[in-house]
């Protein structure tokens, strides 16, 4: 049995293409950078919701669902694809270049850290 295209791993880069498509087809257009923000803000709101409710403090509501927080985190990537697809940014080199930044920022900063041991 061969894997479906939705079952198959998914490069950043195919990621990017494959939002860009959907936009395009049927998302009509990108909604400007700012809206685009306020519903980044919006989608980290609800992971943060969820949380508060799974693992923090914080109880759920009589009869209130959390809510799935893989489909959050998902809603929260689909954007910030959205605002690098329309700001012309490669998120493969992005991150490559921001891991190697950590990298050789915190070579030993966290191993050293007795908060962390």
């Amino acid at each position: 049995m061969s894997d479906s295209p939705s079952t198959l791993p998914l490069s950043i880069q195919e990621a990017q293409h494959q939002v860009d498509q959907w936009i395009r087809t049927i998302g009509v257009r990108y909604f400007n950078e700012m809206t685009n923000l306020a519903q980044l803000v919006e989608e980290v709101g609800e992971v943060a919701r969820i949380l508060s409710r799974t693992c923090g403090e914080q109880s759920s509501k009589p009869g209130e669902s959390p809510g799935e927080l893989s489909d959050e985190l998902a809603d929260v990537l689909f954007v910030t694809i959205c605002l690098a697809n329309q700001s012309g940014i490669d998120l493969t080199e992005a991150l490559r270049r921001n891991l190697d930044k950590k990298t050789k920022r915190d070579a030993i900063r966290h191993k050293t850290n007795p908060k962390l041991n």
